[in-house]
């Protein structure tokens, strides 16, 4: 699969790590690329940055507008919301991005992914696929995008996938995911084994500078103690 279109930053000269991040429904890689000033530490191994466009498709929720999007949305309903071939497509765009920085010269373990929203289900969606363990999952204000079906699956995820730490985190008062929708996956997700650090803020469906502490505090142990054992 080709790459698709996306904005990258490094934070020093030859990049050790990689951090994959997908935005949300309607923004593009331009969303949270500010963030990376605020996100890193003067200690972290230099750390290549890759945002990623989402292709632009019709969205059935939102009328058939289009706009960028990792999956139509087809219903409000989370156990049918996600069109299933549109999440895999994107997972497959994914994987596509993850193999780049593995010619790059950057393995697995030193890749994270991140997302936001829809992103954020398509990362974990990649995540529960993973025969290659990545260095760790942030998801942010999302779900898992499974239908009845899929979730009937979710015991066929790969053993070596459940070893990738995840940091979910979602607002309280989220009028678009709803709070339980995260925690659910946070459920789901440690049914399964995987290591879990789970975050509530007094948000709506947002980002805010506490839960970016948190991801800066959670990347900082996955960053330092991967470098140590290098």
């Amino acid at each position: 699969m080709d790459l698709i279109d996306r904005i990258e930053t490094e934070t020093g000269a030859s990049p050790e790590w990689s951090v994959i991040w997908l935005h949300g429904l309607g923004a593009d890689g331009n969303d949270f690329a500010p963030l990376v000033p605020e996100l890193v530490r003067p200690h972290w191994p230099s750390i290549r940055f890759v945002f990623p466009h989402a292709p632009v498709q019709a969205v059935t929720i939102n009328g058939g507008m289009r706009m960028r999007s990792w999956y139509d949305i087809v219903s409000f309903d989370l156990t049918g919301r996600a069109d299933s071939k549109g999440v895999d497509e994107s997972v497959a765009r994914v994987e596509a991005l993850i193999a780049r920085e593995v010619e790059r010269g950057i393995p697995a373990s030193r890749i994270l992914l991140a997302g936001f929203s829809q992103g954020g289900a398509v990362t974990l969606a990649a995540g529960l696929r993973r025969s290659e363990p990545l260095a760790g999952l942030v998801a942010l204000s999302t779900y898992l995008p499974l239908g009845t079906d899929a979730l009937a699956r979710l015991d066929d995820t790969p053993e070596a996938a459940r070893g990738q730490p995840v940091f979910v985190a979602h607002g309280r008062f989220d009028p678009v995911v709803p709070f339980a929708a995260g925690e659910d996956a946070a459920r789901r997700l440690r049914a399964l084994g995987f290591d879990v650090d789970f975050h509530a803020y007094p948000m709506q469906h947002q980002v805010c500078l506490e839960e970016i502490e948190a991801v800066r505090g959670w990347l900082d142990a996955r960053l330092v103690s991967g470098s140590a054992a290098r």
